[in-house]
């Protein structure tokens, strides 16, 4: 048996130790370090199985051998919920387990505990999943505190893969916060000696709450607050179908994103600062403009390849309008297709360019998903839905390297802010009017256009490393001395091509286009919601009067782009207090990934030579820029302008290419 006094005499040398390595050079006293390095690190499922403290240390020694930085612990299932799965899948057979920890038992919060202080000894972070599995859940929850949908009484959504399973879990109702409070208080009782020490994070996942039932989502008392907001009664629409009536359903999404954000996010966020934890939250797919939601949590967090890489723009952009150094990603997410295509198959070489293409986005600190909790002397757990990294997997022989390439650049992309230049009005507008995706852009966890699953800013703009805005942070900016302030961001123009645009954001444009704004109007949008405003369309006529609005881009924007050429990879910047700018450009077949990747779709036999124009710092520098195999590139410049090619290389295998399996479920 492991002692905790074996390592407690140790650990205050060895925490202040570690929470200086890898740490960005401008890196200030006023903003927190929130990892003690820029390794990666992993989500670690914990099943329903005993959980020892000699297990816990063989593994977190492992992952500590194989370079990561930490683990995110996420309690799941018992291994025989999918036992018919594991039989068929992998002819495993795993017993009912009656030695598990009971869920939130003294047992569990002390082998929580454990793992937390070995953590913090052998110099790792350790964050953890804010209750069991997904969506949020308790088994605590009553019928008054459940999810709900209308015209459906009986609803109740279950968390299939909670601790607990067979006993039932409820997901919380996300529109009350006396729901959430009362699945909270338990759950960070549970975790409050786990809390000690150093600082962790509580994550939440994506928002799963019966999405294709996301325009009927419903509390008590929402038709009263609505009749009050908008000013007529929504039952008759919702009773006949709302999906029918776009404009009533804007009016419906902005109401439930009032409730989501008060009765969720806002509660989430104010119980991690009481527990003395950071939020760590992916927001995608909920019902709010994420862009707004993203912006009140401390590490905003994107996802891939279940997402595509392209999404964690809106969630990089949101984070540097906010004001938010880290945006982490769950990453290689079921890479090749869901739940477990090439399950311990997978390829160093596939795996860089997925995280490369996330860092051409943004993210600048990966979760990878994921580790199973696997005892000592056990390779054959896996988690069913994901990239395997652990003992005995195929990336075990490169891992070490690979996750020092992925430490050296989130290094670097953790330096100073994003760089901004053009901002882009989001079409969110546009995804709530239109409603549901078209059949072929749908899945089990994709629905609705509010989503913004599939959308980029205009190739016209990418070269001056555009950046999403919304109407929220479009209140809150600034104009001065020729550039729109928000947050981290300094933006040159505003760039807008929108079907619709909610009236509150049309006077403020006009507002800051009076104040100088250099605006790009590419056509006239359409005012969302049933109650339509005669103002609208005057406000376009003042706005299309002014000077410093055009539909022209090129008239907008007179000084040349960061980046240009006939062909640009994906790219991400970043500039410190110092003046340097840090310029990561990915590899080409890491440009607009799509899920799911095949296997072996990151070969590459020779180099590409890409011509490119850079002009920063007041400096033009033209080059060719070699694209080794399999090798993205990072440039610093100085403040004079001055360009240098860092080293960032790591030369995975060639990786085999086989077929694209056709995605299944297997359960």
């Amino acid at each position: 048996m492991i002692r905790l006094a074996l390592f407690l005499p140790c650990l205050l040398a060895i925490l202040l130790t570690c929470s200086c390595n890898s740490m960005p050079d401008n890196q200030t006293e006023q903003q927190e370090q929130f990892y003690p390095t820029s390794k990666p690190c992993t989500r670690w499922w914990w099943f329903a199985t005993e959980i020892t403290q000699e297990d816990v240390v063989y593994q977190l020694d492992w992952a500590k051998k194989n370079n990561f930085g930490g683990v995110e612990i996420a309690w799941v299932y018992p291994l025989y919920r999918y036992q018919s799965m594991y039989a068929r899948k992998y002819n495993r057979h795993y017993p009912k387990d009656t030695t598990a920890q009971k869920w939130l038992s003294p047992e569990w919060s002390d082998i929580v505990a454990f793992t937390k202080q070995y953590c913090d000894s052998i110099g790792l972070a350790c964050d953890f999943t804010f209750g069991s599995a997904w969506p949020v859940a308790g088994s605590n929850i009553d019928e008054e505190h459940t999810s709900k949908i209308y015209g459906d009484t009986g609803f109740r959504q279950l968390l299939t893969f909670a601790w607990t399973w067979p006993d039932t879990q409820l997901v919380i109702n996300h529109l009350d916060s006396n729901a959430f409070n009362l699945f909270a208080k338990p759950v960070g009782s549970a975790l409050g000696k786990a809390l000690k020490g150093s600082k962790s994070a509580f994550f939440t996942d994506s928002w799963e709450i019966k999405l294709n039932a996301t325009n009927k989502i419903w509390t008590p008392g929402f038709e009263q607050s609505f009749q009050k907001e908008f000013g007529y009664d929504i039952i008759p629409y919702m009773d006949e179908g709302i999906d029918s009536f776009p404009d009533v359903r804007y009016d419906y999404m902005l109401h439930l994103d009032r409730y989501v954000t008060d009765g969720f996010y806002k509660p989430y966020v104010k119980k991690c600062k009481e527990l003395n934890a950071w939020s760590r939250v992916q927001c995608l797919a909920s019902p709010t403009d994420v862009m707004t939601t993203y912006g009140l949590v401390d590490i905003p967090e994107t996802e891939a390849m279940l997402n595509n890489p392209n999404y964690s723009r809106i969630v990089s952009s949101a984070a540097c309008l906010a004001s938010k150094p880290m945006v982490s990603s769950e990453t290689f997410t079921c890479m090749y297709g869901f739940p477990a295509t090439y399950l311990r198959e997978e390829q160093t070489a596939d795996l860089k360019m997925v995280a490369d293409a996330l860092f051409a986005q943004g993210a600048n600190q990966h979760f990878y998903h994921g580790m199973p909790y696997n005892p000592k002397g056990v390779d054959s757990i896996d988690f069913f839905a994901t990239t395997y990294f652990g003992p005995g997997g195929s990336l075990e022989e490169e891992l070490p390297a690979f996750n020092s390439y992925m430490e050296k650049v989130s290094g670097i992309m953790q330096k100073g802010k994003t760089y901004s230049d053009v901002a882009v009005y989001i079409p969110y507008e546009d995804g709530v009017m239109q409603g549901a995706y078209p059949p072929e852009r749908q899945r089990v966890w994709v629905w609705g256009e509010y989503e913004m699953r599939y959308i980029d800013p205009a190739d016209e703009v990418m070269g001056h490393h555009p950046l999403w805005i919304n109407r929220h942070y479009l209140t809150e900016a600034q104009y001065a001395d020729g550039k729109l302030h928000i947050g981290d961001a300094s933006f040159s123009s505003l760039y807008i091509d929108v079907n619709f645009m909610d009236i509150r954001a049309l006077k403020r444009i006009h507002q800051l286009a009076t104040s100088g704004l250099p605006v790009c109007l590419k056509r006239d949008p359409l005012q969302p919601g049933k109650n339509k405003s005669e103002e609208y369309q005057a406000i376009l006529k003042k706005l299309h009067a002014l000077e410093n609005v055009s539909s022209d881009f090129g008239k907008i924007v007179k000084h040349e782009a960061l980046i240009s050429g006939d062909s640009i990879p994906a790219y991400w910047c970043r500039t410190d207090n110092q003046g340097n700018h840090y310029v990561f450009l990915a590899q080409w077949p890491a440009k607009d990934l799509l899920y799911p990747v095949y296997s072996g779709q990151s070969i590459m036999k020779s180099s590409t030579f890409t011509p490119l124009q850079f002009s920063i710092n007041g400096k033009r520098t033209e080059t060719t820029i070699e694209f080794k195999p399999y090798q993205s590139v990072m440039l610093k410049f100085d403040a004079q302008g001055n360009m240098e090619l860092l080293d960032i290389e790591f030369i995975p295998k060639d990786p085999i290419v086989r077929p694209r399996e056709k995605q299944r479920m297997y359960f």
